[in-house]
């Protein structure tokens, strides 16, 4: 998984575990960056009757960094509230719900979002605040329900366009339900590193098959929001060259709660003190797969900025030493390689300076944070965009950004295999099979849409069809 259960206290925390980010140049209006930040991971859609929603205690942001230094210069925060029309019902609607006001809609979900600045805007909600500026954008914006079914929510696609709203200054924000854009076989990569379409090679062999999307038939809570590039990247204007300095932007996505939690013996809870950051996500899959399980809370706890401390688990990545143990005589190059992976650094950590794909960069300076880069100048590709983005010759893809349809974990699973190292060493030559592993999934049309917020009407409860293969 990207993030979903990504380390052993966020995932008792489902409306505070980052599960994915993503930021794109959008395919639809080129002017602008899209965000999304998903979270409730693992939605089974018939899960009722107290269906999944934000936290009202849950302080929730997108971070961009214009200047290199892993500190956000720009954050996106937004805070929901909860509203019941009758508490003296279990029902979370006593009829159809045909409107995002309609009376038979009992528990309701509404947010507001504030655009933070500054020279690092985590200090917002703590006793560095001052110096900010702060700017409400929109309040009260109500959320779409969950898609419960066809007597509950008819026309769930009305329901949910009617919950993406204008801002001003030309931009778009949704949050709710949706489903899960992340397609992953889970069930084979965490049995000892199964990838279905080589097991037959696997250490435990058993016949090569096609991939089980795991996530095909799940739904996630999704916070989108859709900024002109130029009030994103440092000087205030839209970049048009690609190798100018200022055309990549650092983002990432991060989950606080207050800092004291009481709870009395009626069940009344209180909270007070600073926000303090409990789950985060730039790259995916960085603290599911490449921090160890005793340091996977404490990098949850941190900014990007403190990264450093976690490079040495990029430059020798645990899984780039299992995977000829568990493919025997398949990795052969891989297991000789005993040089910290400067390719893996660049990638995720710094971004790639220019000269080292041709025509392409997007490095945001020396510091060593994880985040995702976006490389704004560089458009979106409208004509059949590869799911392995720069790996796949399309540089519109991850790892600048993230799209909703890129194949992460094949991408990753790649460059952890060894075919990125000849980035930085000309002189090694990857295995054969490291360009050719995937998961053996193809990303299902009908989870995306063409336009904000991208990810497609969550599944419905009542109707939810088998996860299909291949």
């Amino acid at each position: 998984m990207s993030s979903h259960r990504e380390a052993p206290e966020i995932s008792k925390d489902p409306v505070a575990d980052n599960a994915d980010v993503y930021a794109f140049v959008s395919p639809d209006r080129a002017d602008t960056v899209t965000f999304l930040s998903n979270f409730v991971p693992l939605q089974g859609p018939d899960g009722g009757p107290n269906f999944y929603e934000f936290g009202d205690d849950v302080l929730y942001s997108i971070n961009i960094d214009n200047d290199g230094d892993g500190r956000p210069n720009i954050a996106y925060v937004f805070q929901f509230t909860t509203r019941l029309r009758d508490p003296n019902t279990f029902l979370y609607n006593t009829g159809p719900i045909t409107s995002l006001d309609s009376k038979n809609w009992n528990k309701r979900q509404f947010y507001t979002v504030t655009r933070v600045e500054g020279t690092d805007t985590t200090a917002f909600g703590t006793a560095r605040a001052h110096g900010l500026k702060t700017k409400v954008l929109a309040k009260d914006v109500p959320c779409p329900p969950c898609n419960i079914g066809p007597r509950s929510t008819p026309n769930y696609d009305k329901l949910g366009q009617a919950a993406v709203r204008s801002l001003p200054g030309g931009g778009m924000v949704f949050a709710g339900q949706r489903q899960d854009g992340f397609y992953v076989d889970l069930g084979a990569i965490f049995d000892l590193g199964d990838l279905r379409p080589f097991q037959n090679l696997h250490l435990i062999p058993t016949p090569a098959a096609k991939g089980v999307d795991a996530t095909a038939t799940l739904n996630i809570h999704t916070i989108a929001i859709q900024v002109p590039i130029k009030d994103l990247v440092k000087g205030g204007h839209r970049p048009s060259d690609p190798k100018s300095k200022h055309a990549t932007i650092g983002v990432w996505s991060g989950a606080s709660r207050r800092k004291v939690r009481m709870i009395d013996q009626g069940g009344k809870q209180a909270e007070s003190g600073p926000w303090i950051q409990v789950s985060r996500l730039g790259n995916p899959l960085f603290n599911e797969v490449i921090v160890p399980l005793g340091d996977k809370d404490r990098w949850n706890s941190l900014y990007p900025v403190d990264d450093k401390q976690f490079a040495k688990y990029v430059a020798h990545p645990e899984l780039a030493g299992l995977l000829p143990v568990l493919y025997p005589h398949v990795f052969p190059h891989l297991a000789a390689l005993k040089k910290p992976r400067a390719d893996l650094e660049a990638i995720l950590l710094t971004g790639l300076p220019a000269g080292i794909v041709p025509g392409f960069q997007n490095y945001t300076g020396p510091v060593q944070a994880d985040q995702l880069r976006l490389n704004v100048a560089i458009p979106p590709t409208r004509h059949k965009p590869s799911i392995y983005g720069l790996l796949g010759g399309d540089p519109a893809g991850f790892p600048n950004g993230r799209r909703v349809f890129d194949d992460v974990v094949s991408i990753e699973l790649r460059a952890i295999a060894g075919v990125t190292v000849p980035l930085v060493d000309k002189s090694y030559k990857p295995d054969a099979a490291a360009g050719k592993l995937t998961q053996g999934l193809m990303p299902q049309s009908h989870r995306y849409l063409s336009t904000f917020p991208y990810l497609g009407a969550p599944l419905s409860g009542f109707d939810v069809p088998s996860r299909p293969t291949g």
